[in-house]
Protein backbone atom coordinates (compact mmCIF):
# COMPACT_ATOMS: atom_id res chain seq x y z
CA UNK A 1 0.00 0.00 0.00
CA UNK A 2 2.97 2.24 0.57
CA UNK A 3 4.41 1.53 -2.18
CA UNK A 4 1.07 2.31 -4.43
CA UNK A 5 0.82 5.78 -2.42
CA UNK A 6 4.50 6.69 -3.31
CA UNK A 7 4.22 5.94 -6.72
CA UNK A 8 0.39 8.20 -6.93
CA UNK A 9 2.62 10.83 -5.36
CA UNK A 10 5.24 10.85 -7.62
CA UNK A 11 2.99 10.63 -11.00
CA UNK A 12 1.24 13.68 -9.09
CA UNK A 13 3.75 15.25 -8.35
CA UNK A 14 5.71 14.88 -11.77
CA UNK A 15 1.98 16.91 -13.29
CA UNK A 16 2.10 19.63 -10.98
CA UNK A 17 5.94 20.24 -11.40
CA UNK A 18 5.44 20.40 -15.56
CA UNK A 19 2.46 22.55 -14.89
CA UNK A 20 4.14 24.67 -12.09
CA UNK A 21 7.02 25.52 -14.96
CA UNK A 22 4.89 25.95 -17.61
CA UNK A 23 3.39 28.78 -15.61
CA UNK A 24 6.09 30.53 -14.29
CA UNK A 25 7.59 30.21 -17.43
CA UNK A 26 4.12 31.73 -18.70
CA UNK A 27 4.13 34.82 -16.50
CA UNK A 28 7.54 35.90 -17.04
CA UNK A 29 7.16 36.16 -20.53
CA UNK A 30 3.99 38.59 -20.24
CA UNK A 31 4.83 42.33 -21.68
CA UNK A 32 1.55 44.19 -20.47
CA UNK A 33 -0.07 43.99 -16.93
CA UNK A 34 -3.95 44.01 -19.30
CA UNK A 35 -2.37 40.07 -20.22
CA UNK A 36 -2.14 38.81 -16.39
CA UNK A 37 -5.39 37.55 -15.74
CA UNK A 38 -6.18 35.95 -18.74
CA UNK A 39 -2.74 34.24 -18.55
CA UNK A 40 -3.64 33.43 -14.41
CA UNK A 41 -6.89 31.96 -15.86
CA UNK A 42 -4.95 29.70 -18.23
CA UNK A 43 -3.72 28.15 -15.20
CA UNK A 44 -6.21 28.35 -11.88
CA UNK A 45 -9.17 29.66 -13.34
CA UNK A 46 -12.21 27.31 -13.43
CA UNK A 47 -11.43 25.67 -16.32
CA UNK A 48 -7.79 25.82 -16.43
CA UNK A 49 -5.02 23.34 -16.01
CA UNK A 50 -5.05 22.92 -12.29
CA UNK A 51 -8.83 22.33 -12.56
CA UNK A 52 -8.54 18.92 -13.81
CA UNK A 53 -6.08 18.10 -10.47
CA UNK A 54 -8.28 19.15 -8.44
CA UNK A 55 -11.05 17.17 -9.68
CA UNK A 56 -8.95 13.75 -9.36
CA UNK A 57 -9.33 14.90 -5.36
CA UNK A 58 -12.26 12.74 -5.59
CA UNK A 59 -11.50 10.05 -7.15
CA UNK A 60 -8.18 9.31 -4.52
CA UNK A 61 -8.90 7.11 -1.12
CA UNK A 62 -8.97 9.22 1.82
CA UNK A 63 -5.68 7.78 2.90
CA UNK A 64 -3.80 9.32 -0.75
CA UNK A 65 -6.06 12.64 -0.35
CA UNK A 66 -3.83 15.06 2.35
CA UNK A 67 -0.74 14.23 0.50
CA UNK A 68 -2.25 15.08 -2.65
CA UNK A 69 -4.02 18.18 -1.73
CA UNK A 70 -0.77 19.55 -0.13
CA UNK A 71 1.18 19.24 -3.15
CA UNK A 72 -1.42 20.78 -5.72
CA UNK A 73 -1.65 23.98 -2.68
CA UNK A 74 1.99 24.07 -2.77
CA UNK A 75 2.02 24.27 -6.42
CA UNK A 76 -0.94 26.80 -6.80
CA UNK A 77 0.93 29.38 -4.59
CA UNK A 78 3.79 29.36 -5.97
CA UNK A 79 1.75 30.22 -9.35
CA UNK A 80 -0.07 32.67 -7.76
CA UNK A 81 3.23 34.46 -6.59
CA UNK A 82 4.68 34.20 -10.14
CA UNK A 83 1.74 36.20 -11.35
CA UNK A 84 1.78 38.47 -8.41
CA UNK A 85 5.53 39.00 -9.61
CA UNK A 86 5.08 39.43 -13.44
CA UNK A 87 2.10 41.87 -12.57
CA UNK A 88 4.56 44.34 -10.00
CA UNK A 89 6.79 44.02 -12.73
CA UNK A 90 4.33 45.29 -15.52
CA UNK A 91 3.31 48.12 -13.49
CA UNK A 92 6.72 49.13 -12.89
CA UNK A 93 7.80 48.87 -16.51
CA UNK A 94 4.78 50.59 -17.51
CA UNK A 95 5.47 53.64 -14.89
CA UNK A 96 9.05 53.94 -15.71
CA UNK A 97 8.40 53.94 -19.55
CA UNK A 98 6.07 56.66 -18.70
CA UNK A 99 8.29 58.98 -16.89
CA UNK A 100 11.10 58.65 -19.82
CA UNK A 101 8.34 59.70 -22.20
CA UNK A 102 7.52 62.87 -19.78
CA UNK A 103 11.20 63.48 -18.73
CA UNK A 104 12.12 67.15 -19.01
CA UNK A 105 15.00 68.47 -21.28
CA UNK A 106 16.22 71.35 -18.74
CA UNK A 107 18.68 72.68 -21.70
CA UNK A 108 15.68 73.62 -24.11
CA UNK A 109 14.25 76.46 -24.30
CA UNK A 110 11.85 77.84 -22.12
CA UNK A 111 7.77 78.22 -23.11
CA UNK A 112 6.60 81.57 -24.11
CA UNK A 113 3.59 81.80 -21.24
CA UNK A 114 0.64 84.23 -23.32
CA UNK A 115 -0.66 86.68 -20.51
CA UNK A 116 -4.44 86.62 -20.52
CA UNK A 117 -6.16 90.19 -20.78
CA UNK A 118 -9.42 91.43 -18.72
CA UNK A 119 -12.55 91.09 -20.75
CA UNK A 120 -13.56 94.59 -21.95
CA UNK A 121 -16.84 94.22 -20.46
CA UNK A 122 -14.93 93.83 -17.20
CA UNK A 123 -12.68 96.46 -18.00
CA UNK A 124 -15.41 99.02 -18.26
CA UNK A 125 -17.39 97.76 -15.57
CA UNK A 126 -14.20 97.90 -13.19
CA UNK A 127 -13.77 101.16 -14.65
CA UNK A 128 -17.73 102.47 -13.79
CA UNK A 129 -17.23 101.53 -10.05
CA UNK A 130 -14.16 103.24 -9.63
CA UNK A 131 -15.78 106.21 -10.77
CA UNK A 132 -19.16 105.76 -9.20
CA UNK A 133 -17.50 104.99 -5.72
CA UNK A 134 -15.58 108.16 -6.15
CA UNK A 135 -18.59 110.15 -6.52
CA UNK A 136 -19.80 108.58 -2.85
CA UNK A 137 -21.94 105.71 -3.91
CA UNK A 138 -21.61 102.26 -2.08
CA UNK A 139 -21.69 99.18 -3.38
CA UNK A 140 -24.52 96.62 -2.84
CA UNK A 141 -25.05 93.04 -4.15
CA UNK A 142 -28.23 91.08 -4.68
CA UNK A 143 -29.51 87.95 -6.24
CA UNK A 144 -29.93 86.74 -10.26
CA UNK A 145 -32.63 84.90 -9.17
CA UNK A 146 -35.48 87.40 -8.56
CA UNK A 147 -39.47 87.01 -7.28
CA UNK A 148 -41.44 89.13 -8.90
CA UNK A 149 -42.47 91.15 -6.07
CA UNK A 150 -39.07 92.31 -6.07
CA UNK A 151 -38.41 92.81 -9.54
CA UNK A 152 -42.20 94.30 -10.36
CA UNK A 153 -44.53 94.74 -7.96
CA UNK A 154 -42.18 96.55 -5.56
CA UNK A 155 -41.30 98.92 -8.41
CA UNK A 156 -44.07 99.79 -8.92
CA UNK A 157 -45.45 97.71 -11.55
CA UNK A 158 -48.17 95.00 -10.75
CA UNK A 159 -49.53 92.34 -12.32
CA UNK A 160 -51.51 94.41 -14.60
CA UNK A 161 -49.12 97.34 -15.58
CA UNK A 162 -48.50 96.96 -18.88
CA UNK A 163 -45.06 98.46 -18.44
CA UNK A 164 -44.49 94.23 -17.67
CA UNK A 165 -45.11 93.65 -21.65
CA UNK A 166 -42.13 95.74 -22.69
CA UNK A 167 -39.89 93.50 -20.87
CA UNK A 168 -39.11 90.13 -21.97
CA UNK A 169 -38.63 87.80 -19.31
CA UNK A 170 -37.05 84.36 -18.45
CA UNK A 171 -39.82 82.97 -15.76
CA UNK A 172 -38.84 79.71 -13.46
CA UNK A 173 -40.76 77.81 -11.50
CA UNK A 174 -42.32 78.79 -7.84
CA UNK A 175 -42.94 82.42 -8.94
CA UNK A 176 -39.43 83.04 -9.64
CA UNK A 177 -37.80 84.95 -12.43
CA UNK A 178 -33.78 86.01 -14.01
CA UNK A 179 -34.00 89.50 -12.98
CA UNK A 180 -34.78 91.92 -15.74
CA UNK A 181 -33.10 94.95 -14.24
CA UNK A 182 -30.36 95.49 -11.21
CA UNK A 183 -33.49 97.61 -9.87
CA UNK A 184 -34.63 94.90 -6.75
CA UNK A 185 -31.30 95.82 -5.28
CA UNK A 186 -32.61 99.60 -4.63
CA UNK A 187 -35.46 97.90 -3.18
CA UNK A 188 -33.62 95.64 -1.07
CA UNK A 189 -31.16 98.01 0.02
CA UNK A 190 -33.99 100.57 1.06
CA UNK A 191 -35.76 98.01 3.10
CA UNK A 192 -32.39 97.37 5.11
CA UNK A 193 -31.74 100.73 5.85
CA UNK A 194 -32.82 104.58 6.21
CA UNK A 195 -32.12 107.41 4.29
CA UNK A 196 -29.66 108.74 3.06
CA UNK A 197 -29.04 106.41 0.67
CA UNK A 198 -26.08 106.50 -1.93
CA UNK A 199 -25.74 103.13 -4.13
CA UNK A 200 -24.41 101.35 -6.75
CA UNK A 201 -25.19 97.61 -7.42
CA UNK A 202 -23.64 96.65 -10.23
CA UNK A 203 -24.48 92.96 -12.15
CA UNK A 204 -25.60 90.76 -14.63
CA UNK A 205 -29.13 90.77 -16.08
CA UNK A 206 -31.34 88.65 -18.44
CA UNK A 207 -33.84 89.67 -20.94
CA UNK A 208 -35.36 87.59 -24.18
CA UNK A 209 -33.77 89.78 -26.77
CA UNK A 210 -30.69 89.54 -29.04
CA UNK A 211 -29.64 91.63 -32.08
CA UNK A 212 -26.88 93.93 -32.76
CA UNK A 213 -27.20 96.41 -29.43
CA UNK A 214 -29.16 93.65 -27.23
CA UNK A 215 -28.17 90.64 -25.64
CA UNK A 216 -29.44 87.76 -23.48
CA UNK A 217 -27.30 88.43 -20.69
CA UNK A 218 -26.31 91.65 -20.51
CA UNK A 219 -24.62 93.92 -17.58
CA UNK A 220 -26.34 96.68 -15.34
CA UNK A 221 -25.14 98.90 -12.63
CA UNK A 222 -27.91 100.44 -10.68
CA UNK A 223 -27.41 103.84 -9.24
CA UNK A 224 -30.11 105.17 -6.08
CA UNK A 225 -29.03 108.66 -4.20
CA UNK A 226 -31.76 109.18 -1.16
CA UNK A 227 -31.99 111.98 0.83
CA UNK A 228 -33.71 115.28 2.06
CA UNK A 229 -32.89 117.69 -0.58
CA UNK A 230 -31.79 115.62 -3.79
CA UNK A 231 -33.44 116.97 -7.69
CA UNK A 232 -33.79 116.76 -10.63
CA UNK A 233 -30.62 119.10 -11.03
CA UNK A 234 -28.67 116.85 -8.82
CA UNK A 235 -29.52 113.73 -11.41
CA UNK A 236 -28.24 115.63 -14.64
CA UNK A 237 -25.21 117.53 -13.13
CA UNK A 238 -24.07 113.61 -11.85
CA UNK A 239 -25.16 112.02 -14.73
CA UNK A 240 -23.44 114.67 -16.79
CA UNK A 241 -20.39 115.15 -15.05
CA UNK A 242 -19.81 111.20 -14.88
CA UNK A 243 -20.56 110.27 -19.00
CA UNK A 244 -18.12 113.47 -19.17
CA UNK A 245 -15.00 111.72 -16.94
CA UNK A 246 -16.12 108.45 -19.06
CA UNK A 247 -15.84 109.39 -22.35
CA UNK A 248 -13.64 113.18 -21.91
CA UNK A 249 -15.39 116.90 -21.61
CA UNK A 250 -16.15 117.46 -25.20
CA UNK A 251 -18.28 114.34 -25.84
CA UNK A 252 -22.27 115.38 -26.63
CA UNK A 253 -24.69 113.69 -24.46
CA UNK A 254 -27.96 114.22 -24.22
CA UNK A 255 -31.40 113.81 -22.32
CA UNK A 256 -34.27 112.61 -23.77
CA UNK A 257 -38.37 112.51 -21.76
CA UNK A 258 -38.94 108.71 -21.44
CA UNK A 259 -41.28 106.49 -18.99
CA UNK A 260 -40.69 104.00 -16.32
CA UNK A 261 -43.03 102.70 -13.62
CA UNK A 262 -40.28 103.48 -10.93
CA UNK A 263 -39.53 106.79 -11.52
CA UNK A 264 -41.13 110.44 -12.36
CA UNK A 265 -40.04 112.30 -14.00
CA UNK A 266 -38.17 109.74 -16.39
CA UNK A 267 -35.28 110.77 -18.72
CA UNK A 268 -33.19 108.62 -21.06
CA UNK A 269 -29.71 109.32 -21.93
CA UNK A 270 -27.75 109.11 -24.92
CA UNK A 271 -24.17 109.31 -26.04
CA UNK A 272 -22.71 110.65 -29.71
CA UNK A 273 -20.43 107.74 -30.92
CA UNK A 274 -19.48 109.60 -33.73
CA UNK A 275 -21.81 108.38 -36.20
CA UNK A 276 -24.97 108.39 -34.32
CA UNK A 277 -26.77 108.63 -30.53
CA UNK A 278 -26.89 105.38 -28.66
CA UNK A 279 -28.87 105.32 -25.27
CA UNK A 280 -26.89 104.22 -22.41
CA UNK A 281 -28.84 104.58 -19.27
CA UNK A 282 -32.34 105.32 -18.10
CA UNK A 283 -32.66 107.66 -15.00
CA UNK A 284 -35.11 109.34 -13.53
CA UNK A 285 -36.58 111.08 -9.85
CA UNK A 286 -38.04 108.04 -8.05
CA UNK A 287 -41.85 107.44 -7.78
CA UNK A 288 -43.48 108.08 -4.81
CA UNK A 289 -44.79 104.96 -4.68
CA UNK A 290 -41.54 103.17 -4.34
CA UNK A 291 -40.76 105.33 -1.52
CA UNK A 292 -43.92 104.41 -0.06
CA UNK A 293 -43.47 100.62 -1.00
CA UNK A 294 -40.16 100.43 1.23
CA UNK A 295 -41.32 102.43 4.23
CA UNK A 296 -39.93 106.04 3.00
CA UNK A 297 -42.32 109.15 3.02
CA UNK A 298 -42.03 110.55 0.11
CA UNK A 299 -43.33 114.05 1.92
CA UNK A 300 -40.07 114.00 3.79
CA UNK A 301 -37.17 112.04 1.19
CA UNK A 302 -36.55 112.30 -2.45
CA UNK A 303 -34.20 110.87 -4.63
CA UNK A 304 -33.25 109.44 -8.48
CA UNK A 305 -32.13 106.16 -9.58
CA UNK A 306 -30.27 105.24 -12.97
CA UNK A 307 -29.26 102.27 -14.85
CA UNK A 308 -26.34 101.96 -16.67
CA UNK A 309 -25.80 99.79 -19.73
CA UNK A 310 -22.53 98.55 -18.98
CA UNK A 311 -22.13 96.50 -22.67
CA UNK A 312 -23.20 99.28 -24.71
CA UNK A 313 -21.09 101.86 -23.00
CA UNK A 314 -18.02 99.30 -23.75
CA UNK A 315 -19.21 99.38 -27.29
CA UNK A 316 -18.67 103.09 -27.58
CA UNK A 317 -15.75 103.07 -25.98
CA UNK A 318 -13.68 100.49 -27.95
CA UNK A 319 -15.79 101.17 -31.32
CA UNK A 320 -17.34 97.86 -31.53
CA UNK A 321 -20.38 97.55 -34.15
CA UNK A 322 -22.31 94.65 -32.84
CA UNK A 323 -22.74 93.77 -29.36
CA UNK A 324 -22.52 89.82 -30.12
CA UNK A 325 -18.72 90.27 -30.27
CA UNK A 326 -18.54 90.32 -26.89
CA UNK A 327 -19.56 86.48 -26.35
CA UNK A 328 -18.57 84.72 -29.11
CA UNK A 329 -15.26 84.17 -27.63
CA UNK A 330 -13.25 84.52 -30.96
CA UNK A 331 -9.49 85.12 -29.55
CA UNK A 332 -8.74 87.08 -32.36
CA UNK A 333 -10.89 89.56 -31.45
CA UNK A 334 -10.45 89.60 -27.09
CA UNK A 335 -6.75 89.69 -28.00
CA UNK A 336 -7.31 93.53 -28.95
CA UNK A 337 -7.99 94.07 -25.42
CA UNK A 338 -4.65 92.75 -24.02
CA UNK A 339 -2.64 95.82 -23.98
CA UNK A 340 -5.44 98.08 -22.66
Amino acid sequence: MSEALDSLQSQLQAQIDALRVEAVAAAEALERESDVPTARARFLGKKGAFAPLMQSLGRLTPAERPAAGALINVARDAIEAAFDAARERLVEKALQSALDRGRVDVTLPGRTVAMGATHPVQQVMDDLVDLLCAFGFELEDGPEVETETYNFDLLNMPASHPARDMQDTFYLQGGLLLRTQTSPVQIRTMQAQKPPVRMIAPGKVFRCDADTTHSPVFHQIEGLWIDKDVTMADLKGTLTHFLRMLYGPDRPVRFRPSFFPFTEPSVELDVWTGTRWMEVLGAGMVHPQVLRNVGYDPDEVQGFAFGLGVDRLAMIRYGITDIRYLWENDARFLRQFATR
